[in-house]
């Protein structure tokens, strides 16, 4: 465990191979029941570079409709979003040291041009609560900074099975994937990457 930042808290290596491989095909399960699909800017219609789909009882959504929110249902099938796997709510008891668990779990799919910019994860109404963020399949170059857009940033590259807790005085840090790293893990096919965020929505 390393000690990033005030908060932030990087666990490498947490999950071991076959871990890993077992979470991946949970994960194929979840897509099987909530299709990936492509998040938009609210403002512009921009596609993001992932694409994603949630499991958890709520959902991150992004549209021009309605913005960034919270959903219990899938935009595109209106169905209920699947349960969280049990691995990855085993990281967030044990990496996470929050006394609620998580509504939500964004799945971001990477292909290996993809990338995420600086943001910062507040469409949340329980902000005591931190972010459990789980890398698998290629490596990527992470970055992040403080709470303020335009200040200086650092980097560390994660890997297959790392987990990054965004929590306590770095919650509201401004992070982001610059860009997926070649010759990772084969984990994820055709040398994507798959990041999992775990999050409490509803304020306790």
């Amino acid at each position: 465990m390393l000690e990033l930042a005030p908060g932030l808290i990087y666990h490498p290596d947490f999950f071991d191979r076959i871990e890993q491989a077992a979470l991946i095909e949970d994960l194929r399960a979840v897509v099987r029941a909530a299709p990936l699909f492509t998040p938009r800017m609210p403002r512009t219609g921009k596609p993001f570079s992932v694409r994603m789909t949630n499991c958890g009882t709520l959902g991150w959504v992004s549209d021009t409709t309605g913005g960034y929110r919270y959903q219990a249902t899938h935009p595109e099938t209106g169905a209920q979003w699947p349960e969280i796997p049990d691995l990855a709510l085993r990281a967030w008891r044990e990496t996470g040291a929050y006394h609620h668990p998580p509504e939500a779990c964004l799945v971001n799919y990477y292909a290996p041009e993809a990338r995420m910019g600086l943001h910062q994860d507040r469409d949340e109404q329980d902000l005591a609560a931190p972010v459990v963020s789980i890398s698998l399949g290629a490596s990527c170059l992470f970055r992040w900074g403080g709470e303020t857009r335009g200040g200086s940033t650092k980097s560390l590259r994660l890997h297959s099975g790392d987990i990054v807790v965004i929590g306590g005085a770095s919650r509201l840090c401004f992070h982001g994937v610059d860009r997926i790293l070649p010759g990772g893990s084969a984990l994820v096919d055709g040398g994507g990457r798959i990041n999992l965020t775990l999050r409490r929505v509803s304020a306790a």
